[in-house]
């Protein structure tokens, strides 16, 4: 339990020791009934929300196939004393299903703070259902940044996700709001407190060429290449996820040095002083909440959501494709399985994903704080 991390790195016991209470309180309470649906999308700041609030507009059914720069919108009206003391930025980790964005609305509404986001796929406009991004009821309780503030046709990179941080970070700790940075994209976090290799951009013809190698031949093929070609960085790469490979065989093409070898190099992280722990829950409990989570998905929008996903995006795929379960609804609207058959890969795949996320979490954030929700039923 809590107490068991006490003294570990990267504790604060001013937010930590409340955990075991809340914990225990929130286990008791019914969940929310809240939909998720096109009808509770975050569209600003609502009445009565502070003054110096960080909101980004997610407007419901927008999908824009043009590209556009990356940009964070937000609201900082007004001057202020900087006040370093009490601002000290939670982050907290945790596979996907696990609670800790209830735990994250708790934290931040006893303590007046601003939610940040640090997943990979709630970054885009046009997933609000199948990626549980925060609802109207959440924005107007609470602020929240970098929630479908980003194109669903655009790349978007974990170097993007820093610059945008990095600048909501500097306008939350002018206006003396604390941030709590909440996700479970671990090459986020690590990359938040660790530091990003200063790698080259790749060039056009480099991505031109992986993707005419993902659509033909598959992943696999990339891996064998990567394998062969760079084992340092095979080894440490998650090698079932399509992406994180590509990545890596990219580098190595457009640089002809591995991407652990540039990760070697010292890098700056954006973050020096910071609390956080990473959510444990036990693994029956995250599976059943998992299926119950996708479920409710489908009850709430999930397969109009992804019809509407089809008809602007029906060539070639863009990145935000690989939201969770959207490959197997799309596969559902294309008559390849029935929704039942297709519920059920995708709660298989993303019981698969939280297994990635906590083998993550557990090799490369080791030395960070657990906190044991084993014991607690905390919807998610």
């Amino acid at each position: 339990m809590v107490s068991r991390y006490m003294s570990a790195p990267h504790c604060d016991r001013r937010f930590l020791a409340p955990l075991q209470t809340y914990f225990a309180l929130r286990s008791r309470l019914p969940r929310a009934a809240a939909k998720r649906g096109r009808d509770a999308t975050c569209r600003g700041p609502a009445k009565g929300a502070l003054d110096a609030a960080v909101f980004v507009p997610v407007p419901a059914g927008n999908f824009r196939k043009a590209d556009k720069r990356d940009y964070v919108k937000y609201e900082m009206p007004g001057g202020g004393m900087v006040t370093e003391s009490g601002l000290r930025p939670i982050i907290i980790a945790g596979p996907t299903a696990s609670g800790k964005s209830a735990l994250a609305m708790s934290l931040a509404e006893e303590r007046a703070s601003c939610i940040v986001n640090a997943d990979a796929l709630q970054v885009y406009d046009c997933w609000q259902v199948l990626t549980a991004r925060p609802t109207r009821e959440d924005c107007r309780r609470v602020p929240h940044a970098l929630y479908g503030h980003v194109d669903g046709s655009r790349r978007y990179s974990v170097g993007s996700w820093l610059r945008d941080v990095e600048a909501i970070l500097a306008n939350l700790r002018a206006r003396s709001i604390r941030p709590i940075i909440v996700g479970g994209t671990g090459l986020y976090l690590t990359a938040l407190t660790e530091g990003l290799a200063d790698i080259p951009p790749v060039p056009p013809e480099i991505r031109a060429a992986s993707e005419a190698v993902l659509q033909r031949h598959g992943a696999t093929r990339l891996a064998e290449e990567l394998a062969r070609d760079d084992p340092a960085t095979f080894a440490r790469i998650d090698a079932r996820n399509p992406a994180r490979v590509q990545r890596a065989w990219e580098v190595l093409a457009a640089t002809g040095r591995g991407l652990a070898d540039w990760q070697r190099a010292p890098a700056e992280p954006v973050l020096k002083d910071w609390s956080g722990f990473v959510v444990d829950i036990d693994k029956a409990i995250l599976n059943n909440n998992i299926q119950s989570r996708f479920k409710t998905m489908i009850e709430d929008g999930a397969v109009e959501e992804c019809r509407q996903y089809r008809s602007a995006f029906s060539g070639e795929r863009p990145p935000s494709a690989r939201a969770l379960g959207a490959a197997q609804i799309l596969d559902y609207l294309d008559g390849r399985c029935d929704l039942a058959q297709a519920t059920e890969a995708a709660v298989i795949a993303t019981r698969r994903y939280a297994k990635r996320q906590r083998t993550w979490f557990r090799n490369r954030m080791a030395d960070w704080p657990r906190v044991d929700r084993g014991a607690a039923q905390i919807a998610p």
